[in-house]
């Protein structure tokens, strides 16, 4: 397939943008099968199908005209979740019909509803707007839709998402019942295909790939941190990738506000998305990122929803997705127009199965590893450093810069260490304004090794209640611990084993067994995670910080396996003569 048998305006509008041959998507519309037909078209966002409806309204709007007609009642309405989006589609279609003399009119929330029934009035070819403003139009009498050939609802499982069914039904009602509907949705979920199913005749079903799908052009990736540790390794992840722009996103307003806030002390040229900014700061932020006076945007999923950054190459998911599609979405901002993106996932330790049922959820497969180390980020900065150096270097000099160099090297300060300081400073210089790199507690992938029969906690002979032991291969014991709340203190392995890996940031699976004595309860704790779990401890925050939790024994990084201790040995050797009676009531 290939754009000849488009109108010549279109093509000469293709062509002097470079593209050369249809991506899937526009290659699908443009089939004999789909000319003049409602379309129903699942693709993935990034995948070029903005042009593809542009393209696919050509016959509606041209026909065998080599020009469209003189601007007035618009002929083409094309609907939009966001008044980002719209904007943006607006741009493509209006370079796209450019040539065939195509005017194309926005009308969006946040911009002057005067100024925009002051262009509909001027008359248009094409209307793109979201749903709340589009209906207002129309029920003001501003928008004319008797002369409307075709309407694009575009994103359309967004914009069910987004509460607008109302608003659509009361649109599609208001145009022509012999138009033609075009839909355009990431997913076609229930309500897309109820929708469809109401407005649409006899739709072509069109699935440019298998939905919920991996983009070919983004690397997945899962990185497993303590929960305490997010911001951090957010910090390493943007420091190791270095991309022109990239997106954090976050679930709520207050974690994107304290986020931005954060990576902005940091060092990092940080700007923030979200529902409570007025369009005009929303215009101010985007107009930052492609402009380059800001690499970073924290966002919420609501406030992202279609913005098109070209050059966004890094997406960071600070907290999971509630669900695949919002995943794919959130990815979808990369690894657009043939470039590559990468998409990484920072995944709490305590939900590393939600993770992996989310990711197999939207048929994406990840690279699991750990996040970023500070070594990993100097090492890679004396990559980039040096290569900035010698490009530098290889650069003709100015005459100026010349007589400073010669300067320098006759300067008797310079004179025992000579280039090679002049080196260094000129190293030190180009690394002070990067964010220094932050220290991650290490994970280890390996599960601990437990048999499926002893997943529960049991009781000793001795009355202590005891979890399996947990060892790796080759029978090594773990790492001992105490904590100073006993069977006095009403210590139960029932909430013991959540309070230790809430306070520890470990699995169940890393705790082995459980000795609760009068006072204090001894507990076992695999030896990979040991001495994550030791600085975890000494950091106790929350309403059960009151308890003191303490190895028994010196751990170090990285961990060492060791004996039992004498002090489990011999608390268990006092209660070898059988079960401890239970105190008697005083009457």
């Amino acid at each position: 397939m290939s754009f000849d048998t488009l109108p010549a305006p279109l093509l000469a509008a293709l062509s002097a943008r470079g593209y050369a041959q249809p991506t899937p998507v526009q290659a699908a519309v443009l089939q004999p099968e789909a000319a003049g037909r409602d379309l129903l078209v699942s693709a993935q966002t990034g995948s070029g199908k903005t042009v593809a409806y542009g393209l696919a309204l050509a016959p509606e709007l041209i026909g065998e005209a080599p020009r469209l007609p003189p601007a007035g009642a618009p002929l083409a309405l094309v609907v939009a979740p966001t008044r980002e989006l719209a904007l943006q589609v607006k741009a493509e279609l209006t370079w796209l019909f450019a040539p065939a003399g195509g005017r194309v009119v926005s009308c969006v929330g946040g911009m002057d509803p005067v100024a925009e029934r002051r262009l509909l009035s001027q008359g248009t070819h094409i209307v793109v707007g979201t749903p709340g403003r589009l209906r207002d139009h129309l029920e003001r009498g501003n928008l004319a839709p008797a002369a409307l050939r075709a309407v694009v609802l575009d994103e359309a499982d967004e914009m069910l998402d987004l509460g607008f069914k109302e608003e659509l039904e009361a649109i599609l009602e208001e145009t022509p019942a012999e138009r033609r509907t075009l839909m355009f949705s990431a997913t076609v979920p229930r309500g897309i295909a109820a929708l469809a199913k109401g407005y649409q005749r006899d739709a072509l079903r069109i699935e440019v790939a298998s939905e919920g799908g991996q983009h070919g052009d983004i690397d997945y990736r899962a990185a497993v941190v303590a929960p305490h540790e997010i911001e951090r390794a957010v910090v390493n992840i943007l420091r190791l990738e270095d991309a022109r722009i990239a997106m954090v996103f976050c679930a709520t307003r207050a974690t994107v506000t304290r986020l931005q806030g954060n990576l902005s002390e940091r060092g990092f040229s940080t700007v923030a998305l979200s529902g409570e900014l007025s369009q005009a700061e929303r215009n101010r932020a985007l107009q930052s990122l492609r402009d380059g006076r800001a690499r970073v945007c924290v966002a919420t999923d609501v406030a992202a929803r279609g913005i098109d950054l070209p050059d966004l190459g890094l997406v960071i998911h600070a907290e999971l997705p509630r669900d695949p599609e919002t995943l794919l979405h959130r990815s979808g901002r990369t690894g657009r127009a043939g470039r590559k993106g990468v998409s990484v996932l920072l995944v709490p330790h305590t939900r590393r199965g939600l993770a992996q049922r989310l990711l197999g959820a939207a048929r994406v497969t990840a690279t699991w590893a750990p996040a970023p180390s500070a070594e990993a980020i100097r090492a890679r900065d004396a990559e980039r450093l040096s290569a900035q150096v010698v490009a530098l270097a290889a650069e003709e000099p100015a005459e100026e810069d010349l007589a400073v160099a010669q300067a320098l090297l006759a300067d008797p300060a310079l004179a025992e260490g000579g280039a090679q300081a002049l080196a260094a400073a000129l190293v030190r210089v180009l690394r002070a304004p990067l964010p220094a790199p932050e220290e991650l507690t290490e994970f280890n992938d390996r599960p601990a090794v437990r048999d499926r029969r002893d997943a529960t906690p049991r009781t000793a002979h001795d009355g202590a209640r005891e979890a399996p032991p947990n060892r790796e291969p080759g029978g090594q014991e773990g790492i001992w611990f105490r904590m100073d709340v006993g069977r006095n203190g009403n210590a139960d392995p029932r909430w013991l084993l959540p309070f230790l890996c809430r306070r520890g940031h470990v699995t169940r699976q890393e705790i082995g067994r459980i000795r609760i004595l009068g006072r204090e309860t001894q507990f076992e704790v695999a030896p990979y995670a040991a001495a994550r779990f030791a600085a975890a401890a000494r950091r106790a925050e929350g309403e059960d910080a009151h308890i003191k939790v303490e190895p028994m024994q010196p751990v170090k990084g990285p961990p060492r396996l060791s004996r039992r201790p004498e002090a489990a040995r011999a608390g268990a050797g006092r209660s070898d003569a059988g079960p401890r009676p239970a105190p008697k009531r005083r009457p």
